[in-house]
């Protein structure tokens, strides 16, 4: 299993920015989806976005379409998440998460290892 630590947390306006980083332990290979996942009080987890290793394939969910970016740089092990215009909706604790598999994990849910969150609040 792969470790993950998140940072970036922060407390920013509404429309302001803020950058996640996920830094993992070791490489996982070629072959692997990592993601951002989001749950705020009293919701579900929700999946935001998630990225293929190989070729940067990438998914959105639709809440953040056009205001959230996820990159990776696979040299570092390090996956980020660029959120702008961020609104109140978006205050969550974020957790990034990680899985083996091909480009079709972009779109799954079921991830096998994940980092302990990192508070966003948009106030």
């Amino acid at each position: 299993h792969v470790q993950l630590v998140e940072s970036g947390e922060g407390l920013v306006q509404p429309g302001g920015s803020l950058r996640l980083s996920c830094v993992a332990s070791e490489y996982a290979g070629s072959n692997y989806c990592r993601a951002w996942f989001r749950r705020a009080p009293g919701k579900e987890r929700e999946k935001v976005a998630s990225i293929y290793s190989r070729d940067g394939l990438t998914w959105y969910a639709d809440s953040v379409k056009g205001r959230f970016t996820v990159s990776r740089d696979n040299a570092n092990n390090t996956l980020y998440l660029q959120m702008d215009d961020l609104k109140p909706e978006d205050t969550a604790m974020y957790y990034c998460a990680s899985r083996y598999g091909g480009s079709w994990c972009l779109h799954l849910k079921e991830y096998t290892d994940w980092g302990q969150g990192t508070q966003v609040t948009v106030s």
